[in-house]
């Protein structure tokens, strides 16, 4: 039973991912000019797997991200808005 017992504990400690962590990052998308912009915008960024929250603010041209950053990264959050025509980078 012992055996069991630590063979299961070992299980879940080796089967979750040890380094994921939840990062958040705020991309300015300075080409959103109208309406419509930051609703493709918010589609292109919910689309790649590992976004758990988007915030896309037109008045101040930029989306902030809630993302896993053991499934995604901000390269790719980049390649996601410029695939979808509008070219962002990080604030610092």
């Amino acid at each position: 039973m012992n055996k069991l017992l630590t063979a299961i504990a070992a299980a879940c400690v080796f089967s979750a991912p040890a380094w994921a962590a939840e990062q958040t990052v705020t991309l300015a998308v300075p080409g959103m000019t109208c309406g419509v912009c930051p609703i493709t915008v918010h589609k292109a960024l919910t689309a790649v797997p590992g976004v758990e929250k988007v915030s896309v603010n037109e008045m101040k041209k930029d989306a902030v991200v809630t993302f896993d950053n053991a499934k995604t990264n901000v390269k790719t959050l980049i390649k996601a808005t410029a695939d979808a025509g509008y070219p962002s980078t990080v604030v610092q």
